[in-house]
């Protein structure tokens, strides 16, 4: 025992000196940022132009054109549309600089009516004006006091005016190196960075395959295909990624332009530009970008038409480039949480200032990229990245065990705009049961715990009674994170044709019955929170099915147990450990229903194939199904077997023959 609490003791010591180790990491990399941002700033730029002029320079390539000459060409190529739009940008500065002056009246007339329509000076400005006398007197130094003035010698009464004497500082002459220095000196240091972004974008993409694979000895050469593979699938989506967002925002940028040119906003080409820029931004840069046309626009013009086109233009252009043109080319998202996205501009602008709220969210992008490729930086992935922490059955699961059936609803919902509900019920929801019944065999999950779920379900499946059960057609994606990699992680299997609806009319006779399909739980709670969802299901396909809970299995109870116009009985178990226990179950429901088919629900999804098969061969039950799916297309073919069409079922028999091969 003492050893035992010596081990824990030195690993307790262990993490915690390896959480300080890293703590002190972060400090010193954050640190290094901080005071190397002259050098990393202008390596950041290039790296990230880099992967921009990637695809330019790999469709040089496929016309033949040697590396060298692509990649020059290329690079001299961008830096003149960048040097040009800089001319372009200080050219318009210049005239709008010079136009200002001109604004003032109009301004000034924009105040006096505001004023009049609020009725003059108002409290506020009386309160302001009281205040400001106040503090005139409160800097007063102590001991002084005003003199007295005269009303005609504008002087104070007994001095006379002292008329100022004029001073003028004369500078020397500079001469003409002085000039040439005071000229060069502000052009220094924008040079010099745009001298080693020039060549670091340069180097990066003549050595990118040198430095893919400096890349792979770091992150590990063990798997060398699997590492390969993740960095340039890594590199070809960044690549597009940055790329399609510049070609965006410059047509967001050009729409913005054009939109103020045509109302008339002056310096349009300049606003233009900056709201491309800006967009970058995410959230506050279109509104940044907005603050300045909308100033302009209430100088300039004497009304108030101008200043609500300009909102009118922001407000339509902002919203469709968002919502629409954005989702159609990067698909779901790009890949940030919202929440990282603020994090990560606060973060790099308190580093590098304004150029790192532009560079903030490409630089997150590349980080979370490196974390879902590179096991060993997986910790990005998981603190920036857009897809959800749990797995989708361990919020399913989570759900349940809050008593929170109404985000399940909601989760659930967003699921169906792609999958059917009989998808979902197998690729999440049993498969959240399935976690809590591996808590169960551990023995840290109690029996209130297990109620609360089994009665959530039953609120939960109440909800999605109007679901139908059919895949949705057309284009239906949904733009939930935690929905997005449910329907990701269902993308592996088949979408089998929807299952019929069937009439109770058109059903035989032996099928009409109040409830022709009666489902009852195998040992736990569990076991009927997935017979609910199987009942949900046949329901939703016109078979009307009853649930019971395990005790209805028990010999005092299972005599007393309705059975009439039962056709088909289905025992739910998410785990048949014991294969004479459902041996016995499948016996006593012979005895009491000898003419209804009986249905083994192994919800495992044959995870324990040996023991699926063992479990078939010990029950000799008619029809066994591993899917909610399966045992719903079973009832509907029993119920219709004049249903030629059924393929669905005649798969999930095959399945089911299979089991014991």
């Amino acid at each position: 025992m003492a050893k035992l609490v010596v081990a824990q003791t030195s690993e307790e010591v262990a993490s915690l000196v390896s959480a300080v180790a890293l703590a002190i990491l972060g400090v010193i990399i954050v640190s290094a940022l901080y005071v190397g941002r002259e050098i990393f700033v202008p390596v950041a730029l290039a790296i990230l132009l880099s992967f921009v002029l990637a695809s330019p320079v790999s469709a040089l390539q496929r016309l033949k054109v040697p590396r060298g000459v692509a990649v020059v060409g290329v690079v001299i190529f961008a830096f003149a549309i960048i040097f040009a739009l800089g001319s372009l940008i200080a050219t318009q500065l210049n005239r709008l600089a010079g136009d200002l002056p001109s604004y003032q009246v109009t301004i000034q007339s924009k105040i006096q009516s505001v004023r009049g329509i609020t009725g003059g000076s108002s409290t506020l400005e009386r309160a302001a004006g009281m205040l400001q006398d106040l503090g005139k007197e409160l800097d007063k130094p102590k001991g002084v006091t005003e003199k007295p003035v005269s009303p005609s010698l504008g002087s104070p009464l007994g001095s006379r005016p002292v008329a100022p004497v004029p001073v003028q500082v004369l500078q020397p002459d500079p001469g003409a190196l002085e000039s040439l220095r005071s000229l060069i000196a502000p052009l220094i240091s924008p040079l010099a960075t745009t001298g080693i972004i020039v060549i670091f974008v340069i180097f990066i993409l003549i050595q990118r395959e040198d430095l893919r694979n400096r890349l792979i000895r770091l992150a590990g050469s063990h798997d060398l295909q699997r590492t390969t593979a993740a960095l340039d699938d890594a590199g070809n989506r960044l690549s597009r990624l940055f790329l399609n967002q510049l070609l965006i925002n410059t047509g967001f940028g050009l729409l913005i332009g054009a939109g103020l040119w045509l109302i008339g906003i002056p310096s349009a080409v300049l606003w233009g530009i900056l709201a491309a820029v800006l967009r970058f931004v995410p959230y506050i840069g279109s509104i940044i970008a907005a603050a300045f046309p909308l100033a302009l626009a209430v100088a300039v013009q004497p009304g108030w038409s101008m200043l609500v086109w300009t909102a009118a233009l922001f407000f339509v252009v902002e919203p469709a480039v968002g919502q629409i043109v954005e989702p159609m080319v990067y698909g779901r998202s790009t890949g940030l949480s919202p929440v990282a996205v603020v994090v990560s501009a606060t973060f790099w602008t308190a580093l590098w200032g304004p150029i790192g709220l532009v560079l903030a969210t490409p630089l997150t992008v590349c980080l979370v990229v490196l974390g879902r490729h590179v096991e060993r930086l997986a910790f990005l992935d998981v603190m920036f990245g857009d897809r959800p922490a749990l797995s989708p059955a361990e919020i399913f699961y989570q759900r349940m065990l809050a008593g929170d059936p109404t985000e399940a609803t909601e989760k659930a919902e967003e699921y169906l705009k792609e999958r059917s509900l009989s998808s979902y019920y197998d690729e999440v929801a049993i498969k959240g049961l399935l976690l809590a019944q591996s808590d169960l065999e551990r023995d840290v999950l109690d029996h209130p715990r297990l109620v609360r779920i089994r009665d959530t379900v039953v609120e939960f499946a109440d909800d999605l009674s109007e679901q139908t059960d059919q895949e949705p057609g057309g284009e239906r994606s949904t733009i939930d994170a935690e929905a997005a990699a449910a329907v990701e992680a269902a993308a592996a299997e088949p979408i089998y044709p929807d299952l019929p609806i069937l009439k109770n009319d058109e059903l035989p006779v032996e099928w009409q019955g109040a409830y022709p399909v009666l489902c009852i739980a195998g040992r736990t709670a569990l076991d009927e929170a997935a017979g609910i969802m199987f009942a949900q299901l046949c329901n939703v396909h016109g078979l009307r099915t009853r649930v019971e809970g395990s005790d209805a299995l028990s010999t005092s109870n299972i005599f007393r147990l309705q059975t009439e116009g039962v056709a088909m009985v289905c025992l739910s178990y998410l785990n048949a450990s014991n294969p004479a226990q459902v041996r016995y179950a499948v016996r006593r429901l012979r005895r009491k229903l000898p003419r209804a088919r009986i249905l083994v629900g192994l919800w495992n999804g044959m995870a324990d194939f040996e023991r699926t098969a063992s479990v078939k061969e010990a029950s000799k039950a008619d029809e066994f199904a591993s899917t909610l799916r399966d045992a719903a297309s079973i009832c509907i073919a029993a119920a219709r077997p004049d249903l030629e069409a059924l393929e669905d079922a005649q798969y999930a028999q095959r399945a089911t023959e299979n089991l014991g091969s």
